[in-house]
């Protein structure tokens, strides 16, 4: 029953105007033991939905009026698949009060994808995002009995809060939770209510990335030492892997490949993104950074923590962000803009105008070329430009034949 199935003498209105009146119903099967009759009137027709009790009996309830004479607007006027989605809908409400079983609400699948992801070692960061938005109206609904107007509604409530790029990162995982609980629960049917309702707005990608320069990310590094050594190696690795914080906050001693010419770090993978992603890839570090890390590391055990607050504990989450704050006021640097992702911007930014290909960039910031191509085109614009303009014809050169024009006698 999750398709929606045709039907060549109900699916439009001057088919169905082409049977003959009767009170009888005429139906098609959308599903085990539910169907969708169309009965035919004098006037407009009716939409009913049949649903087998189990006992060898049926229950029949009326959908509304078919769109034989003016527009479905989804709400009393239903086309063909407008009918079939809301029939779907009582089925399912019809078998779990048979089973006596509760609806899923919309707060009891963001708890179960909020699950699923720690389970997975996921970020569960999201879903608490989702849930600082919900009202508790929307939190109390049956996901069964969801609209696409109930969640455009939100989205476009929240837009009025918040950037559009953040209504549509919260909107997202609120999708995500929908779909999962749909994949694990078969009387879900239809799942247009969030695809339609939680679309993406547009233009909502607009970059605000802070790139820094080499000297104001010297300076910013300077800065964090001065505020304790701890501090200070956690963010010249972020400055010089261009990697995000809860990654670095996962490094272990044995993640450091030293004894080699090139050092690196093997970097844990971030817990953003879809399906399995592999566990470490490795990056590159200077000999200088490289130097530090082991000294950090001296004396501990290689599955132990390479970097810790002055505390002796690993990082967490924002941690950094008021440490940082001074350290960036301190560099003379606007502490409104200016976050530690700006080290991370400025780093993808560093290597795409140094002529690295965008797929080994992406790889060594555990991103996609998608997401770089979207965020940085105009950077990766001004990388194309350099390249090409390495191929220019200098036609101001020494030596360069005349470019007079010869006319060309084609014929007598």
């Amino acid at each position: 029953m999750a398709r929606n199935l045709r039907s060549g003498n109900l699916e439009t209105r001057s088919t169905r105007l082409k049977l003959p009146v009767a009170k009888k119903p005429v139906y098609r099967k959308i599903g085990p033991g539910v169907g969708l009759g169309y009965r035919r009137n004098q006037t407009a027709g009716t939409w009913v939905v049949r649903v087998a009790d189990g006992k060898g009996g049926n229950r029949i309830q009326a959908l509304g009026v078919a769109d034989d004479f003016q527009d479905a607007d989804g709400l009393t006027v239903f086309d063909y698949w407008q009918a079939q989605d809301r029939a779907k809908v009582i089925a399912r409400s019809t078998h779990a009060a048979a089973h006596d079983a509760r609806p899923l609400t919309v707060a009891e699948a963001l708890d179960r994808y909020e699950a699923d992801l720690k389970s997975r070692k996921g970020d569960p960061a999201n879903v608490a995002r989702v849930r600082g938005h919900i009202t508790e109206a929307l939190g109390a609904k049956s996901i069964f009995m969801l609209t696409s107007r109930d969640l455009r509604g939100w989205r476009d409530r929240l837009a009025k809060e918040v950037a559009p790029a953040t209504v549509n990162r919260t909107a997202t995982c609120l999708k995500a939770a929908l779909n999962a609980a749909a994949d694990h629960d078969e009387g879900i049917l239809s799942r247009k209510a969030w695809e339609i309702g939680l679309a993406s707005l547009p233009d909502a990608e607009e970059s605000r990335n802070v790139i820094l320069d080499e000297g104001q990310i010297l300076l910013l590094i300077e800065k964090a030492y001065l505020i304790s050594a701890q501090f200070g190696i956690l963010v010249e690795t972020a400055a010089v892997t261009g990697v995000r914080v809860s990654q670095l906050a996962r490094l272990e001693v044995r993640d450091i490949q030293g004894n080699r010419a090139d050092p690196r770090l093997m970097m844990p993978s971030s817990k953003k993104g879809r399906g399995r992603k592999i566990s470490h890839t490795p990056v590159p570090i200077t000999v200088a950074l490289l130097e530090k890390l082991v000294g950090a590391a001296d004396g501990r055990g290689k599955n132990a923590t390479l970097l810790l607050k002055p505390t002796g504990e690993p990082w967490s989450k924002s941690d950094h962000s008021r440490l940082f704050r001074r350290a960036a006021k301190a560099a003379d640097l606007n502490t409104d803009e200016v976050t530690l992702y700006a080290l991370r911007h400025s780093n993808i930014v560093r290597q795409l105008l140094a002529g690295i290909p965008i797929r080994v960039v992406a790889t060594n910031h555990d991103t996609s070329t998608v997401m770089i191509e979207r965020n940085y085109s105009r950077h990766i614009g001004d990388h194309s430009d350099q390249l090409a303009r390495r191929a220019l014809l200098d036609t101001g050169s020494p030596g360069t034949p005349s470019t007079k024009v010869v006319q060309i006698c084609a014929g007598r």
